[in-house]
C-alpha cells in the first residue's frame, strides 16, 4: 500500500539541496559519509538484504535526480539499490543527473559498513537516521536480534509521516525578516591540492568525559571547547609562517558550524534543515589566549544563537529561491551560475568547518557488535580541510576530510589535545 501510495511520487529539492546539486563537481562532491566499525567482517549478502528491506520505508531516499526546465527534481523509482565494496577514495563524486543513480550508496569495507550521502538529499541528522535503521536490520537478520527501544532509528513497519519529507525551511519561513550579515574574506589554507577524486580521511579517537570536565572547567559547551581548540590551531599555523608569507595571508579566521535547525523547530524531517553560523577571530588584533578564544566563541553564539536570529538566514534562503527573476533562469544557466555564485559568497566566508553531530546510540542488544562511529565531511576545493565530531560509547571521533596531503594542521591540534592529558588514537586512509 504504501509503495503504491509513493510510486510516480516527485520530490522538490529544498533550498540546500537545490545548491548542492547545482555546485557539485569532482573537486567538490558534496557526498559525507557515515561510517560504522563492526566486531566482525561485513556480511555483504545480510547487508543488501536488510537494505532491501528498509527502502520502502524511506521512499522519499527510493529516487534518482530528474532535470527540469527551471529546477532539479527528484522522482520516486521502484529500482532497488545494490550494496558494494569499496575500492576507491571515498566520497566520490554521485553522477545523479543521468537519472539512474540514487543520492546515497551503501558501502563495505573488511568489518566497516560505509553510508555515503548526496548533501541534496539530507544532512548528518537524517543520514545517521537511515545509517541506524540500517543496522538494527542488518543485525536483525544476521543474528535473529530484534531490540525493543529503536532510539532514533526508524520502525521499517510504520507509515510514512509526510512531515518526514517536507522542506521544513518553508514550513518555518517568515518573510519580512532582514538579511544577515554578508560573510568577509577570510584566510583560507594554501596547501597544494590533492588530484581530482583523491580525499583523504584521518580520525582521532579519544575519551569523551574528560573532555566534558575541560568543557565544564571553561563554563562552555564540548562544541566550544573543540572549536576554540581548533581556532587555536589555526592560528598557531599562521603565526609560524615566515614573515613574508604571513603579510600574504588574510589575518582573519572563520570557521563555519553547522546548526541543526530541529533542536530549535518542531521538525522532524530528514532532509535538510540547518543554517551555518561563522564564528571568528581576527589576528589583526594580536594574539589570542585560549580564554580569550572561547569568551569570544561563547559571546558570539550568545549573540546568533536564537530563533529570532536564525529566522533571519532561514529567509534569505528561501527568499533566494522564490525570486522571480531566478525562477524564470532555465536549468542549464542555473548550473553555470551557481559554482560562481557559491564560490563567491560561500566558502569565501570561512576557513574552515567545524560539525558535531553529537551522541551516537545503538539499542542496548546490538551495542557490543558496534565498535564505533565516523562522520567525514563533503570534499572542498577552497576549505582544504573540514572537522565533524561524533560520540559513540564514550569515545569522540574528530574526523578530517582532506582534499590536500598536508598534516600539519591536524598535528598541531591533536598535540594540543595530548597536551591535556588526553590520549589520542589516529586512524587514517592515506595508503
Amino acid at each position: 500500500m504504501e509503495e503504491k501510495q509513493h510510486k510516480n511520487k516527485f520530490y522538490s529539492l529544498d533550498n540546500a539541496g537545490f545548491l548542492y546539486t547545482a555546485i557539485a563537481s569532482s573537486r567538490m562532491s558534496t557526498v559525507y559519509r557515515i561510517s560504522v566499525g563492526l566486531s566482525d567482517p561485513v556480511d555483504a549478502t545480510i547487508l543488501q538484504k536488510a537494505l532491501e528491506q528498509i527502502i520502502h520505508r524511506f521512499p522519499y531516499f527510493q529516487v534518482t535526480l530528474k532535470r527540469g526546465i527551471f529546477w532539479y527534481y527528484y522522482q520516486h523509482t521502484e529500482a532497488i539499490p545494490k550494496v558494494g565494496e569499496e575500492t576507491y577514495y571515498p566520497c566520490k563524486t554521485m553522477r545523479q543527473r543521468q537519472g539512474k543513480t540514487f543520492p546515497f550508496r551503501v558501502l563495505y569495507y573488511k568489518s566497516y559498513i560505509h553510508v555515503e550521502f548526496n548533501h541534496s538529499i539530507c544532512d548528518g541528522a537524517g543520514g545517521l537516521v537511515f545509517t541506524q535503521t540500517l543496522l538494527i536490520e542488518y543485525f536483525k537478520i544476521q543474528k535473529g536480534i530484534s531490540p525493543k527501544n529503536l532510539g532514533k532509528a526508524m520502525d521499517i513497519e510504520s507509515e510514512v509521516d509526510p512531515k518526514e519529507f517536507e522542506d521544513s525551511f518553508k514550513v518555518y519561513y517568515k518573510g519580512k525578516v532582514p538579511s544577515p550579515p554578508s560573510s568577509r574574506k577570510v584566510f583560507h589554507f594554501p596547501f597544494e591540492l590533492l588530484d581530482k577524486g583523491e580525499y583523504l580521511l584521518l580520525t582521532g579517537i579519544v575519551p569523551v568525559d574528560p573532555l566534558l570536565g575541560l568543557a565544564k572547567i571553561h563554563q562552555c559547551t564540548i562544541t566550544q571547547f573543540m572549536l576554540a581548540l581548533y581556532f587555536e590551531s589555526i592560528q598557531e599555523y599562521i603565526q609560524g609562517l615566515p614573515m613574508s608569507e604571513k603579510k600574504k595571508q588574510r589575518q582573519l579566521i572563520a570557521i563555519n558550524v553547522p546548526v541543526d535547525l530541529r533542536k530549535m523547530f518542531p521538525s522532524i524531517t530528514l532532509r535538510n534543515f540547518f543554517i551555518s553560523l561563522n564564528p571568528e577571530i581576527d589576528l589583526a588584533f594580536g594574539y589570542y589566549t585560549r580564554e580569550e578564544i572561547i569568551e569570544q566563541i561563547k559571546g558570539y553564539m550568545g549573540l546568533y544563537m536564537n530563533r529570532k536570529n536564525i529566522n533571519r538566514y532561514i529567509s534569505r534562503n528561501v527568499r533566494n529561491e522564490q525570486f522571480i527573476f531566478l525562477r524564470i533562469i532555465p536549468l542549464w544557466v542555473k548550473k553555470l551560475l551557481m559554482p560562481i555564485v557559491y564560490n563567491r559568497f560561500g566558502e569565501r566566508g570561512y576557513t574552515s568547518g567545524l560539525s558535531n553531530l553529537g551522541v551516537v546510540s545503538v539499542p542496548e542488544e546490538i551495542k557490543a557488535y558496534v565498535k564505533s562511529f565516523e562522520v567525514f565531511p563533503p570534499p572542498s576545493a577552497e576549505s582544504r580541510l573540514k572537522l565533524v565530531m561524533v560520540s559513540y560509547n564514550g569515545s569522540l571521533s574528530l574526523s578530517f576530510g582532506k582534499t590536500t596531503g598536508e598534516t600539519v594542521i591536524e598535528k598541531i591540534f591533536f598535540r594540543k589535545i595530548r597536551k591535556l592529558g588526553i590520549p589520542v588514537k589516529i586512524e587514517t586512509n592515506k595508503r
